[in-house]
């Protein structure tokens, strides 16, 4: 996929829009977001194209609101492939590849988002305290 990992225009215009509850938000999205994507690798176990499709849709609808725009896109393709075997009554094992890419590309987001949502972590100098080439 070619999509950009984070959307930061889409980010900021949720922040903004969130105000106060940003922090808050962004914390219901870990802890959601962890959920879905365990729901959607214990379907993909149970081979049940039905219970891979909330999962992946509530996945795909709280990671682009954030701007994550690349793991809503694989969220949303997996969606999308399991109507498909929903309606075909067709198995998913297929797609086994891109739900097991699911947690690795949720962990990363989600760390850049929490990275961006608390700049002050990330411009504490690595040196604090000791002067650089000592």
């Amino acid at each position: 996929m070619d999509e950009i990992l984070v959307d930061w225009d889409e980010f900021r215009a949720t922040r903004t829009q969130l105000g106060a509850a940003f922090v808050r938000i962004l914390g219901y999205f870990r802890e959601d977001g962890t959920k879905s994507v365990a729901a959607i690798e214990e379907a993909m176990r149970a081979r049940d194209p039905r219970g891979l499709v909330m999962p992946a849709h509530t996945l795909k609808s709280e990671a682009r609101q954030f701007g994550g725009e690349k793991l809503g896109a694989l969220a949303e393709d997996i969606e999308m492939f399991a109507r498909h075997c929903v309606e075909s009554q067709t198995s998913p094992d297929e797609y086994l590849p891109r739900v097991v890419a699911l947690r690795p590309l949720f962990e990363q987001t989600l760390a850049a988002l929490e990275r961006e949502a608390n700049p002050l972590v990330q411009r504490r100098p690595a040196t604090f305290g000791r002067a650089v080439g000592y």
